[in-house]
């Protein structure tokens, strides 16, 4: 994806953006760009704030489907600006090797001892990942179940509201305290 190809609104909140201050944030967004391959064309917000003697910069960006936020708290803009975007670029590595564990399948250690590995002292304990462990109703953007974590944890939040790709109903996916998730589904 081209550099140029993402759209970048700058806005200030309390504080005035200078020319310098814009294109330098919009030069540090687009260099996300390296990241997509997608034939989406992404959209960047970007918000400075002055808060007290803070200068936070506030990033949300969104491509197709995915939405990624930073946010960086300094005493310096381009500061809080270096911070949002080294966070924003921590969350979509994440979510790449995600997915590209989940694309690959189960490891040759899942396949060899069917989940159970050898602790220390002769033990076996079983090591299952984060799974879905209760199902709420609940009367109520289409993605699979999969998508919605994986952008619920990109987010940072406790819960995403989406659109279920396959049953075409609003769903809510939830981290529980456990580690593990949860998923809503509506009744009527």
């Amino acid at each position: 994806m081209a550099v140029d190809d993402i759209r970048v609104v700058v806005k200030g909140k309390n504080l005035e953006i200078t020319p310098a201050l814009r294109e330098y944030a919009q030069k540090k967004v687009r260099k996300t760009a390296k990241f997509f391959d997608e034939p989406h064309e992404p959209l960047a917000e970007v918000v400075l704030k002055l808060e007290r003697e803070l200068q936070i910069a506030e990033i949300t960006l969104q491509v197709g489907g995915l939405l990624v936020r930073g946010e960086g708290r300094t005493e310096d803009m381009y500061a809080s600006l270096d911070e949002a975007i080294d966070r924003i670029e921590r969350q979509i590595r994440k979510h790449k090797t995600r997915f590209q564990k989940r694309q690959q399948g189960p490891g040759i250690g899942e396949l060899a001892g069917n989940g159970a590995l050898q602790a220390q002292g002769g033990r076996k304990s079983e090591v299952t990942p984060p799974r879905i462990v209760r199902t709420k109703r609940f009367a109520v953007k289409p993605m699979s179940v999969e998508e919605a974590v994986l952008q619920m944890d990109l987010l940072g939040h406790d819960f995403f509201v989406f659109g279920n790709a396959v049953t075409n109903e609003v769903n809510v996916v939830y981290k529980r305290r456990s580690g593990d998730y949860g998923l809503i589904e509506p009744e009527f």
